[in-house]
């Protein structure tokens, strides 16, 4: 059998690496330049802020989500309070883009058609996101700060989606080796 180039590991772990540096860095850059004080743009603030938007569709899905289920919520930039239960303030860490980052630059580092990779990259975030959003809204009733010093949520739900992203990478991965056989 003839090796392919396109498959070349060593090929796809520079690919990977490298466009998961830059997503991820450009993010914290992106941040800290839409953030008041140091090298703060605001231009970049007010009007290419995805972060923000990011922040205000996961705080706005938590609220409507909580409201189906019959909850009274309250939501700023930031936070989102549930009556009779607790509140949650969205900070960077919270948004994911950390694991989209990863995510994002395994899918288009993979060697695969550019359809099947858009499909499966929008797919992927919108999931990720989704399970966001079901942390949140179980934070938003469950969480007690006073255990946060004994549980970091932040840890578990990074342990989990990654379980749950690997999976999904496996069986994408998986399904392209059995057509090929």
């Amino acid at each position: 059998m003839i090796p392919n180039k396109q498959n070349n590991p060593i090929k796809f772990a520079i690919w990977f690496i490298g466009l998961f540096l830059v997503f991820y860095y450009f993010n914290i850059l992106f941040f800290g330049l839409t953030t008041p004080g140091g090298r703060y743009s605001p231009f970049l603030a007010e009007h290419l802020n995805y972060i923000k938007s990011l922040r205000w569709v996961l705080l706005q899905c938590s609220a409507l989500v909580l409201r189906c289920f019959g909850f009274a919520t309250i939501t700023n930039n930031y936070e989102l309070l549930v009556a009779g239960h607790g509140s949650i303030i969205l900070v960077y860490s919270c948004l994911g883009l950390g694991v989209i980052s990863f995510f994002s630059a395994f899918v288009l580092a993979y060697p695969k058609p550019r359809k099947e990779k858009i499909v499966f990259l929008l797919s992927g975030i919108f999931f990720i996101q989704f399970l966001n959003i079901v942390r949140l809204v179980v934070l938003a009733l469950f969480w007690n700060k006073r255990a946060g010093a004994i549980i970091d949520h932040h840890t578990i739900f990074n342990i989990f989606i990654y379980i749950v992203i690997s999976i999904g990478l496996y069986f994408w991965v998986k399904n392209d080796v059995a057509i090929k056989k």
